[in-house]
């Protein structure tokens, strides 16, 4: 039973320990725009858009902050190192979405219903093949509103990092996140029904899953989880951004 309204891919979360150098090689080296920021308890973090209003997607920085509240992105990082924790995905109403996968035989951890502008919950990788899925609802977070704002300097939220280098003068996009699988039909039917998605393309070793917000190629493999992310646009080379790798492609076009 797919969500009656539809989930959206907003973000893919790398932990690191220290969240300016990679911000850094995001900004001057792929031209991507620094949208937001802020702290919680146990972390402090970056949203950086790679692409425009329209195309691409955006890259969180998550970095240990705030430890006497919470050491769970410490715990992280020493079990794992730096790397991909988590995708999120904006709901429109996440009560109701708690019961719709309660009903399907999934149990979210973590949630937090407390605040308004940000309401949480979480899907362990072990009922999500192999990622963090984070589910959000926010009644005051407007992307359009942000991207304005930081395209003249301003991002939003709660500022705590240095100033950010001049950005590179053509924005490369992020395509795609890419996730090993050892089972893709399993795996597809996981993004399918629970978080709405719809397939692009599919054959027996991958499939391709959309979302207005952004794309997840699946390939068939043992180890299950996020394996790179896939830019397109001027100074795409390959390299190693917050310990994902980040692998230049052509580029797709429209995400929509």
């Amino acid at each position: 039973m797919k969500p009656s309204r539809r989930c959206d891919l907003d973000h893919v979360a790398l932990a690191v320990r220290d969240a300016v150098p990679p911000r850094d090689q995001l900004v001057s080296d792929l031209g991507a725009t620094l949208v937001s920021g802020g702290d919680a308890a146990g972390f402090r973090a970056m949203q950086i858009r790679l692409g425009d209003l329209t195309t691409g997607m955006t890259v969180e920085l998550l970095e240990p902050w705030n430890l006497d509240r919470s050491d769970f992105l410490v715990r992280f990082l020493d079990r794992h190192g730096d790397g991909p924790h988590h995708l999120t995905f904006k709901v429109p109403d996440l009560t109701a979405e708690l019961r719709r996968l309660e009903e399907i035989g999934l149990h979210p951890v973590g949630v937090d219903l407390s605040d308004a502008n940000w309401r949480e919950a979480f899907l362990h990788p072990r009922d999500s093949h192999g990622t963090v899925i984070q589910l959000a609802e926010s009644e005051v977070w407007r992307f359009d509103l942000a991207w304005d704002a930081a395209r003249a300097g301003k991002p939003a939220g709660r500022r705590w990092w240095p100033e950010p280098p001049r950005r590179g003068p053509v924005p490369a996009l992020l395509e795609r996140v890419v996730m090993g699988s050892s089972d893709i039909r399993r795996t597809a039917g996981f993004f399918i029904e629970v978080l709405g998605a719809d397939v692009a393309a599919h054959d027996a070793d991958t499939a391709e899953l959309v979302w207005p917000g952004g794309r997840i190629t699946l390939e068939a493999g043992p180890a299950e989880g996020i394996r790179r992310l896939e830019v397109s646009g001027a100074g795409t080379v390959d390299r190693v951004i917050a310990g994902t790798k980040v692998v230049g492609v052509a580029t797709t076009g429209d995400l929509t």
